[in-house]
């Protein structure tokens, strides 16, 4: 990344309680719930910053409660930042324990003065003893619930529940080299699995005949059909469920047979029956990025029989850190 500083377009903080009793915002210390606060983070933007510090001593000036995952009282347990690179527009997110927040407007109209980018703040409720940070419970308190960016030639809508590449300046570059490696032709048909709010079929779709985007997050697929429509695709399809589960369906009981696939996993790699399927139908170009080199090897191994690869190119999606993403690219065998 040519210049690898305040990247992150996602801030979640923690709260807690110092050893002076007082409500502070931070990182969690590595392998612990200990709480760190924070003065300055060079890969988050500053904009998050200010919000997060302005919420906390909103908190403090109010003596509003912070939850206690011992005890799991309190009220407050994360605020989450989502930032529009492109778009300069914030989401806030409150994630609390509980229902009402006490001097909720007052908090609302303080940070809409005070920050004139914010699009939107919704309140999250998380009432269970989980170390997922949002629970699934979205009440929006200003605007519309989302923030929109822009992502190469797209615009693409965020909401608070739907994943979006943490680091967009890289994610492009990203895209693109799938994009690039797959080949893609007039006469595809595409697959794309784990697709979030479609960003990257969106970005296949200008190639190929048609694409179908499987992501097992709702929220996520009724963004990826707002996206569509947004940006006046008509080619691709979105579809809910496990990528286990519609795959399956897609090849077995659809027998729809994809010249390509994509497939953009969490870091515990792909599932055996998705690699079973991926093996019955045996699309010429298969694409796998990976933010997990690890299990990217161990799925790899499962393909070498059948597939060369042809290249790996990790992409620094997130410097100042040991993590990469790759593009693994790999090519159907003459003989196959």
């Amino acid at each position: 990344m040519e210049n690898p500083y305040h990247y992150r377009n996602k801030a979640q903080y923690p709260l807690g309680i110092n050893k002076q009793n007082e409500p502070i915002v931070g990182i969690f210390a590595k392998r612990s719930h200990n709480i760190i606060q924070m003065k300055k983070c060079l890969i988050q933007n500053p904009i998050s910053e200010e919000i997060a510090k302005f919420i906390i001593e909103f908190i403090k000036n109010n003596e509003i409660s912070i939850y206690d995952e011992k005890t799991r009282n309190g009220l407050f347990r994360h605020i989450v930042i989502k930032f529009g690179i492109k778009t300069n527009e914030i989401m806030c997110i409150f994630v609390i324990n509980g229902e009402n927040i006490p001097k909720e407007k007052e908090l609302i109209q303080q940070l809409i003065n005070n920050f004139s980018n914010i699009k939107t703040i919704v309140k999250n409720i998380n009432t269970k003893n989980t170390n997922v940070i949002l629970g699934s419970k979205n009440i929006n308190l200003y605007g519309n619930g989302y923030i929109k960016d822009i992502l190469g030639d797209y615009t693409f809508k965020i909401s608070p529940l739907s994943f979006y590449q943490v680091n967009p300046i890289q994610a492009e570059k990203l895209y693109n080299l799938g994009v690039k490696a797959a080949k893609i032709t007039k006469d595809d048909v595409v697959f794309d699995l784990y697709c979030g709010i479609g960003t990257i079929s969106l970005f296949m779709a200008k190639f190929a005949k048609y694409v179908y985007g499987v992501e097992i997050v709702e929220q996520a697929i009724q963004d990826a059909k707002e996206n569509a429509k947004l940006n006046d695709i008509d080619n691709v399809d979105f579809l809910s469920g496990s990528t286990e589960d519609v795959l399956d369906k897609l090849i077995n009981d659809k027998n729809i047979v994809p010249d390509v696939i994509m497939v953009d996993p969490p870091r515990r790699g792909l599932d055996d029956k998705s690699i079973k399927n991926i093996l019955k139908v045996k699309p010429s170009r298969f694409v796998y990025i990976s933010c997990n080199a690890a299990t990217l090897v161990r799925d790899l191994v499962k393909f070498e029989e059948f597939y060369d690869i042809k290249e790996i190119q990790p992409v620094d999606m997130f410097p100042f850190t040991n993590h990469v993403e790759c593009v693994a690219v790999l090519q159907l065998k003459q003989d196959r």
